[in-house]
């Protein structure tokens, strides 16, 4: 437990004793930062119970807490009491614990909890296009939080090889011949393959012939027609290379794929329909589907009847969804599902339809809201479309141009080097930096603002950290408080004993937003201590203000890794 921690439970079980000594023990309360307190407790929520005004209560309170361990001081400020933390603890405990720990600083202890994070899982149908890149950058961040939060993490990707639309790329693919379609410049697997699909859905919808062809296709996959489904996982094989290729290029690894094909082959899903099939919620419609209703579990009006097969007995995607987190069950504690915002009725289903079958562990999920461009949605299908590909190329790009004319002392390729580093950091920030829930609309000027609240600026300021230490040359580490009397190097010390409670929000709380939020707030304090106190040229103080500079450049490290972006030492 770091002194901040230990700082927040001592207000905590303060204010607990306060509450108890004027006899309304339990009083449920919230603590938050402010511009006056290390943490303040707001008093407006006790006023009903104590039947007071919350200056009053707030009086009351502070005078019944006597400062101790890490709090220094406890004031009641217009309905507010405001804590604030011994100054000394803080400088010390903070330092230290970041000179020992280095690239752990932030992190906790091993939980003994297994984690799956299911993220991206984008049809294999086209390259991943920028409407959808939040899914994998928002997950493969949280996975990086939940690790620093003590929890084993296992990431996956579930591919749909079994849809309608993988089946109508493998037809365009097996019956258009090459040549007769224009295919994209890029040399890279999905972009090629993603003409044959736009044309073979226009053949269907204009040729009776080729949509029975296609149906027929689909019909013979879900009865295990081994030459048709072989056909189809080639080409989902071959597409889903591409788009690795491409997670790989903003610094995403996924620990396992699994196949929805597999839940069919292995009898899983035909498992699941017969569970469902038992239960008490069943029924069939008409024509033969089978449903499980759902109105018991808070669904309401058309959506109640969550069908698990078609009127033939052939399952379903949902079917095979729920087999696929039963499997997960097994190989972990908890799942979390990264989900976009259209999937919030289908997440709930999902969740009913579980609880139905009597599984004890229920997928928590966590969702974000597409981006758009300022023209409107996006595409594969249509082909109004901007590839995440693209968006990389650019921010490299644009990154190297502002290299050039900066950096004629690099050879080409440390600064190709030193681009793609901060190109894909302008991504990765620009898309997690807003909350998931929230709407993105994509913008090229924004995504790849190099100064201000961005991934390039933290990065920036990292190098500068760099470039100091370097210069320095040898020094002795210093954590006296006593050394450190200047109001910036305070405000940046703290801001570098946040870091802990961050991550922890980050993954806890599924709050990765607050990531970039708190990298920006340590360069800034960073930056202002720069410019304000003397460094390398100072003398008695010179060994604590490097032991500060090194000290940042460590939670500015540990906080791009969590983001997934590279830390360059020079740009």
């Amino acid at each position: 437990m770091d002194s901040r921690q230990r700082f927040e439970q001592e207000v905590g079980s303060a204010v607990d004793a306060a509450l108890e000594k004027i006899g309304s023990p339990g009083l449920r309360y919230a603590k938050e930062v402010s511009d006056m307190a290390d943490l303040a407790v707001p008093c407006f929520s006790f006023s009903k119970e104590l039947r007071s005004d919350p200056k009053t209560i707030a009086e009351r309170l502070a005078a019944l807490i006597v400062p101790s361990g890490a709090i220094s001081s406890v004031k009641a400020v217009n309905g507010y009491l405001n804590f604030m933390m011994d100054e000394a603890l803080l400088i010390k405990e903070t330092l230290e614990r970041i000179l020992a720990e280095g690239s752990a600083y932030g992190s906790m202890p091993r939980k003994g909890v297994t984690v799956n994070v299911e993220h991206t899982s984008t049809n294999p149908t086209g390259p991943i296009h920028v409407g959808r890149a939040r899914n994998p950058i928002i997950g493969d961040t949280l996975a990086r939080s939940l690790k620093r939060c003590g929890y084993d993490v296992r990431t996956e990707y579930y591919v749909n090889d079994v849809g309608k639309q993988v089946v109508i790329l493998t037809w365009g693919v097996n019956n258009i011949p090459k040549g007769s379609v224009e295919e994209e410049e890029r040399d890279k697997t999905d972009h090629k393959l993603v003409a044959y699909y736009r044309e073979a859905n226009k053949r269907m919808e204009e040729d009776d012939g080729v949509k029975e062809q296609i149906a027929d296709m689909l019909r013979k996959f879900e009865d295990g027609d081994n030459g048709v489904i072989s056909r189809v996982r080639e080409t989902a094989e071959a597409m889903l290379g591409g788009l690795k290729e491409t997670l790989a290029g903003i610094n995403v690894e996924l620990d396992k794929y699994t196949w929805e094909s597999d839940f069919i082959a292995d009898g899983s899903a035909k498992d699941v329909v017969e569970r469902l099939k038992g239960s008490k919620y069943s029924g069939q419609t008409d024509d033969g589907a089978w449903y499980v209703d759902l109105k018991d579990f808070g669904i309401q009006g058309k959506n109640t009847k969550f069908i698990f097969t078609r009127s033939d007995g052939t399952t379903l995607y949902t079917t095979r969804d729920l087999a696929y987190h039963l499997d997960k069950f097994k190989r972990a504690d908890r799942a979390i599902d990264v989900l976009g915002e259209d999937q919030k009725l289908g997440s709930k289903q999902l969740c009913s339809a579980l609880e139905i079958m009597g599984s004890e562990k229920i997928p928590e999920a966590m969702f974000y809201s597409f981006v758009s461009l300022p023209e409107g949605k996006m595409s594969t299908r249509k082909g109004v479309v901007v590839y995440l590909d693209d968006l990389i190329d650019e921010a490299v790009a644009r990154a190297m141009s502002e290299i050039r004319s900066r950096r004629d002392d690099l050879s080409e390729e440390e600064m190709l080097s030193i681009a793609r580093k901060i190109g894909i950091g302008a991504v990765r920030y620009n898309i997690v930096r807003v909350h998931p829930e929230k709407q993105l609309v994509f913008k090229w000027d924004e995504a790849l603002n190099f100064d201000g609240n961005s991934g390039p600026y933290i990065q920036y300021v990292h190098a500068r950290a760099c470039s100091m230490m370097k210069k320095a040359g040898e020094y002795g580490h210093c954590t006296e408080p006593a050394m450190f009397a200047d109001e910036y190097e305070k405000v940046l010390i703290k801001a570098l004993s946040k870091l802990g409670g961050v991550i922890r929000e980050a993954g806890e709380e599924k709050r990765v937003h607050m990531l970039p939020a708190y990298g920006h707030e340590v360069a800034a304090a960073f930056n202002q201590f720069y410019a304000m106190v003397p460094v390398l040229a100072s003398d008695e103080n010179r060994d604590a203000r490097l032991t500060l500079v090194e000290c940042t450049r460590t939670v500015l490290r540990n906080v791009l890794d969590c983001l997934g972006i590279d830390c360059p030492e020079e740009m």
